[in-house]
């Protein structure tokens, strides 16, 4: 079987933000047309506008931040085609959090090791033995090193209800991880709500709607950190 190679300026096309000619970064598509770009660089462009910088489609009247989602098979695409985007990424991530004076995230630093241990396997050409009781002892123990994302950064956030229809949780202050989403806080409310469907639901912050694939971390870094 003939093998081929090819540049990687090629398909660059293919791999690179339309909005900051980039590599793509935490790569978000538009579910309406399926074009990717980065996250924060998506983001910031549907702030003022609400159609797809590429094809011009509308993709929401008025919540087009709704419709992108997370696309994480294109990230990983991404970060095997380019040597040491992974890495360089982690660097950059790390590095702004210690000048915030801030502790980095444990997903970020789980990350950069598996990322690393994942390179130097390959480059000494390492493989790990097919044994049952070796893979049965290190799920254990994974399992024993799991802390529920205790380590992640954490955040605390207040779910008050506007809704005359529905009853306002007991405990309305909850603390979890910053890698969660709002479609988890939708899902968490629905089953303390005993609700049907958590599709019912709508959760804002400062009266804008928030899409079901945001982070909290990203809905605290652009839609409150800024807030007075």
């Amino acid at each position: 079987m003939m093998t081929r190679k090819i540049k990687l300026w090629d398909i660059n096309v293919h791999i690179t933000c339309h909005l900051c000619n980039g590599y793509l970064i935490d790569a978000t598509t538009v579910t309406e047309c399926l074009h990717t770009f980065c996250r924060s660089c998506l983001v910031k462009y549907l702030e003022e506008n609400n159609t797809c910088p590429t094809c011009r489609i509308v993709i929401h009247q008025s919540h087009p931040l709704q419709y992108i989602g997370h696309d994480r098979t294109m990230q990983d695409i991404v970060y095997k085609l380019v040597p040491g985007l992974q890495e360089a990424e982690m660097k950059k991530q790390r590095e702004f959090y210690h000048k915030l004076g801030m502790e980095v995230p444990g997903d970020i630093k789980g990350e950069t090791c598996s990322a690393k241990q994942h390179l130097d396997s390959h480059r000494n050409g390492e493989t790990k033995p097919d044994d049952n009781s070796n893979k049965e002892t290190s799920e254990e123990k994974q399992e024993e090193g799991n802390d529920y994302h205790r380590s992640d950064e954490q955040v605390s956030i207040c779910l008050e209800c506007n809704s005359s229809k529905l009853r306002g949780l007991k405990r309305k202050w909850i603390r979890c991880s910053a890698q969660a989403t709002v479609l988890h806080l939708k899902k968490f409310i629905a089953k303390k709500l005993n609700l049907s469907s958590f599709n019912e639901l709508d959760i804002l912050c400062n009266e804008e709607i928030l899409g079901k694939d945001h982070t909290l971390k990203f809905v605290v870094v652009t839609r409150w950190r800024f807030k007075v």
